[in-house]
């Protein structure tokens, strides 16, 4: 007989309006390299990007010369509720702290605005279940992805 295993950290859970059968998906290559940077190097050093949000579009984005580095895509749900849905960093701009810092002035953006965040994005619930100062942000009713609970 085992013992629990702990959860390992690309073990997520989706609730039903996520679209993912079982509730249950794979993280892709990319996504387990953001969420490494975010565990194993969280304060690499950020290279300088400019912060824009296309509001029409629904990407927050961080650019350095007029180029686009990195985005988090998201819908407004229209009840001061925003649902973050993926971040992306291209190759040559990972392990720099670009997702970190992306992520932390999304939250901030989203905090000076007055409202909630519902998580469809693993990397951004793992930025937020390390850094607790943004958990109150988290809609109570529509959290999102979380993670899955020890199995034994």
């Amino acid at each position: 007989m085992t013992g629990p295993t702990a959860p390992s950290r690309y073990d997520f859970e989706y609730p039903d309006e996520g679209g993912v059968p079982g509730g249950k998906s794979t993280l892709s290559p990319d996504q387990t390299v953001l969420i490494d940077e975010l565990l194993d190097r969280p304060h690499a050093s950020t290279s300088d990007f400019e912060f824009v949000n296309d509001q029409q579009a629904g990407i927050y984005g961080a650019t350095v010369g007029g180029r686009e580095i990195a985005g988090l895509s998201y819908n407004d749900a229209g009840d001061d509720r925003l649902v973050l849905l993926a971040i992306s960093v291209f190759p040559e701009f990972r392990n720099k702290g670009i997702a970190t810092e992306l992520i932390r002035r999304v939250l901030d953006d989203v905090r000076a605005q007055g409202k909630t965040v519902t998580i469809m994005c693993p990397i951004v619930r793992t930025f937020i279940e390390n850094n607790p100062e943004y958990a109150g942000l988290v809609d109570s009713k529509h959290p999102g992805v979380t993670k899955r609970p020890r199995r034994s």
